[in-house]
């Protein structure tokens, strides 16, 4: 049997505020609201929202069954949450129809995972937490920020209780194998993968309203053959998107909601189904191992990592956000915490890429700057002012083995306190009982409590100096 594994992925950052090299010490607000709140309302009501109704409807179609997968950044979700709180009610309905799998990966959209184990543990906790809260349901497969695996993170993604992990099917990792597969990790031949078909997804993103494309028009019967007729034995295809292609890269005008609502109904002629990608991982044995030596991701043709560090600027500040990774996790400031998570969203990187300043700037595209230069300036800037905030609670000066082993000390010696003041309090309560039973005067109220407050003078006899409990 065949299947088809939808994915679709939401994600916005939090994106800066234009921050001078003089607002750092004097302004520790870095983000650009009015932009935020713009994007991602605007986004949502000309795709977000058309997008999941489409996809409740196809849900809620029991005469032609329809499932897929959603992959939220928590930074998406506290947008959604403040701006557009009807798109988290529209995922609540989706995920009540029992067809829809919500995947794990960083709250940030970070790249943690390339150089922090333990703050990309956390993030995915952190996210799948948050899933669970809003949701009710528990993310059991992994999607790391976008797609980005490699056998250094496969131990790391299965220490994490994920069964399985979607990457990108890259064609210098496949070689002439197909993605079409389920392979499973060289280095965690327990955790299997699952790999996005460039080639399907792509169709439908980006050349699905270019009418200079031999294949136009896409048509959803069209679509379906295609996926029929590869081999038999290829079980599973993966296609994933970002939700926003619909109503976004493709407009509502060129009938992308219509082809996709389309495709459950020639899939059933065809005798294709839809799976989740934990029904992948449950019904389909690996063929083989696969061996990822170095970080693949979706992005470019290079499908590495070097569209966020792939220059001496972006690897400059990348370094630098995550050499105060430990004292920000000590840390036990709120405010901090969060702009910890915000700085640390891939797109910062992003933007500061310089790969295609000769032909357009793809990257450009959705960059808030007009140069990559402005964009590495204005988050270094951001950066310093965040890092001497981090200094002033945990000098630098001080080493990371240090803080931790001095910190230790102070919380230890701050439970110790608060053992004894419950001692206390216990001893006061059983002084109190007993001169209950005993019918004895109160202690004096203008006595000491535990708590160092007074209380006022009272008429009587003065409690015993001593009581045997």
């Amino acid at each position: 049997m065949k299947a088809i594994s939808f994915n679709f992925e939401i994600h916005q950052p939090m994106r800066l505020k234009r921050y001078r090299f003089f607002d750092i010490g004097n302004d520790h607000y870095y983000y650009d609201d009015f932009l935020n709140d713009d994007i991602i309302t605007s986004l949502a009501h000309r795709s977000y929202i058309p997008a999941a109704e489409t996809l409740l409807r196809m849900l809620s179609d029991k005469e032609h069954p329809f499932k897929c997968s959603i992959a939220i950044s928590g930074i998406a979700l506290e947008q959604l949450e403040q701006y557009v709180p009807e798109m988290i009610d529209l995922l609540r309905r989706m995920a009540d129809t029992g067809r829809v799998e919500f995947l794990a990966q960083p709250y940030a959209y970070s790249l943690a995972s390339l150089t922090d184990p333990e703050e990309f543990a956390l993030q995915v906790k952190q996210q799948s937490d948050r899933i669970t809260a809003l949701f009710g349901v528990t993310p059991k497969v992994m999607r790391n920020t976008e797609f980005i695996y490699s056998d250094d993170i496969a131990p790391q993604i299965y220490a994490m209780g994920f069964k399985g992990v979607l990457t990108e099917g890259a064609k210098h990792i496949l070689g002439w194998k197909s993605p079409d597969y389920i392979y499973s990790s060289a280095t965690a031949p327990k955790l299997k993968i699952l790999m996005r078909n460039p080639k399907l997804s792509d169709d439908i993103c980006f050349k699905f309203s270019d009418t200079t494309w031999p294949e136009y028009p896409l048509t959803a019967d069209k679509y379906i053959d295609w996926i029929a007729a590869t081999p038999q034995d290829e079980q599973i295809i993966n296609i994933c998107l970002n939700l926003d292609t619909f109503g976004g890269l493709q407009p509502a005008t060129s009938g992308i909601f219509q082809f996709l609502e389309a495709l459950p109904h020639f899939a059933r002629e065809r005798g294709i189904e839809f799976w989740t990608p934990s029904e992948a991982v449950a019904k389909i044995k690996p063929v083989d191992q696969l061996v990822v030596m170095h970080p693949i991701s979706d992005a470019d043709e290079a499908r590495d990592t070097s569209a966020w560090l792939g220059n001496q600027l972006q690897n400059e500040a990348f370094n630098k956000l995550y050499s105060i990774a430990e004292r920000v996790r000590l840390c036990d400031d709120r405010r901090l915490k969060q702009d910890w998570t915000y700085l640390q969203a891939a797109d910062h990187l992003y933007y500061m890429s310089t790969k295609h300043l000769a032909d357009g700037a793809v990257h450009s595209l959705f960059s808030p700057y007009e140069t990559p230069f402005q964009a590495f300036t204005n988050y270094m800037n951001v950066l310093s002012d965040f890092i001497v905030r981090v200094e002033e609670q945990y000098p630098l000066s001080i080493d990371n083995e240090e803080l931790n082993a001095l910190l230790t000390t102070i919380r230890n010696q701050a439970r110790e306190i608060e053992d004894l003041n419950r001692e206390v309090e216990s001893m006061r309560k059983n002084i109190e009982h007993y001169n209950e039973e005993h019918k004895l005067p109160e202690p004096p109220k203008n006595a000491k409590t535990t708590n160092g407050t007074s209380k006022k003078k009272t008429t009587g006899k003065a409690s015993p100096k001593k009581v045997n409990k």
